[in-house]
């Protein structure tokens, strides 16, 4: 099982983004759906990697948050509020997001399995590929990630293709796809190999 818990970064200074948060992921498929658990922090359980991976990457790249999974057990049945969960996972994700804070890349996968820190690693160099996307390049991956072709994203952008490939070759859409199964495939084995 994954315990995801995220701390907003600098929240003094800034507004409360975990209604924004709840909000934007009140529809993701969770075992415990995301929940404020203390202040600024919240947190959620899953069972599985590829949405993890989507939801860590989101995260950190946004600059907003400090993020910590933990790979291990939870205790069964889990109570209906995840913040009451306990076990294994739990503990490992508060430890983790402790970790992550004032880390460049603020992101760790603590458990057992040693896959935990080859899948932090490969996170990170994702976050960092995604986070160093211009707004452009950001649209031009967003659309071609959906499904479009790259003519017909250019036509929905009021660019021309070639501005196009230009776009995702700067954001360095080629490495994306596969970096983000290779991340998802890394979680997999830390969650088997527990």
């Amino acid at each position: 099982m994954f315990v995801l818990t995220a701390d907003q970064r600098g929240s003094r200074a800034d507004a409360d983004r975990v209604p924004e948060l709840l909000h934007r992921y009140r529809d993701l498929p969770a075992v415990r759906g995301f929940e404020r658990t203390a202040g600024d922090e919240v947190e959620a359980v899953f069972d599985d990697a590829d949405v993890v991976r989507a939801v860590v990457v989101d995260l950190v790249a946004s600059g907003h948050w400090s993020v910590g999974v933990g790979v291990d057990e939870v205790e069964q049945p889990l109570p209906a509020q995840t913040r009451a969960g306990r076990g294994h996972a739990f503990e490992a994700a508060r430890s983790a997001v402790e970790s992550a804070k004032g880390r460049r890349v603020p992101l760790r996968v603590v458990g057992p399995s040693p896959w935990c820190r080859h899948a932090q690693t490969a996170a990170c160099l994702l976050i960092d590929l995604v986070a160093g996307h211009s707004d452009a390049g950001r649209e031009a991956v967003a659309l071609v990630a959906a499904g479009e072709s790259q003519a017909k994203a250019a036509e929905r952008l009021g660019i021309s293709p070639q501005a196009m490939s230009l776009r995702l070759r700067a954001a360095r859409w080629d490495l994306q796809p596969d970096s983000q199964s290779l991340v998802t495939e890394l979680l997999r084995r830390c969650e088997e190999d527990r």
